[in-house]
């Protein structure tokens, strides 16, 4: 019955134009990334540190941070990950990775999120793609976008005998409990 009350609550403030709070779990959000290269990809992920997002759909207003460990940085690659963190992002100077949603177009099961996404110690306009869905208790939410890396003033770890591309892909998989808009 619980689970109804909430997809209902969820819908209803979709609907009526009234704000939705969720509140990110660190512990059941996954933050993946892709980097393709000549020889292979290279996978690896970071963790959430924590989140809040608002928002009205109707109104399409969003809000809120996203603030990731910039320094949780793993490609399971010891000494690929201490290149990253020294060289490209530089974490210890800019140990977190924030997006700051601003508005948002779309439903609740899909929707383009724009904002502004800090890394490295620059702001940046971005849109990603993103969905939510009820599951358990609380909602389920999926985020893709890219990271152009390069064009945004890192470093490129390519070097004469390995190539890797210029943009990071993200794909954000995160649990949320709903809290009542404030």
């Amino acid at each position: 019955m619980k689970f109804i009350c909430l997809i209902l609550l969820a819908a209803a403030r979709a609907l009526l134009g009234q704000e939705t709070v969720v509140e990110l779990n660190p512990a059941q959000t996954h933050v993946e990334f892709t980097l393709s290269d000549v020889l292979h990809t290279v996978h690896g992920s970071f963790q959430l540190k924590r989140g809040t997002v608002r928002y009205d759909l109707k109104a399409g207003k969003c809000s809120g941070e996203i603030v990731i460990d910039a320094q949780s940085g793993n490609s399971g690659s010891e000494a690929r990950d201490k290149r990253m963190h020294k060289n490209i992002l530089e974490s210890a100077k800019y140990p977190e990775i924030v997006f700051i949603p601003d508005h948002a177009d779309g439903t609740l099961s899909a929707a383009n999120v724009h904002g502004m996404f800090t890394i490295h110690g620059a702001s940046h306009e971005m849109t990603m793609t993103a969905e939510a869905r009820p599951s358990g208790d609380g909602v389920e939410l999926k985020a893709h976008f890219l990271v152009p890396y390069v064009q945004w003033g890192m470093k490129n770890p390519s070097t004469l005998f390995l190539r890797v591309g210029d943009t990071v892909k993200i794909d954000v998989d995160a649990r949320g409990a709903i809290r009542s808009g404030e």
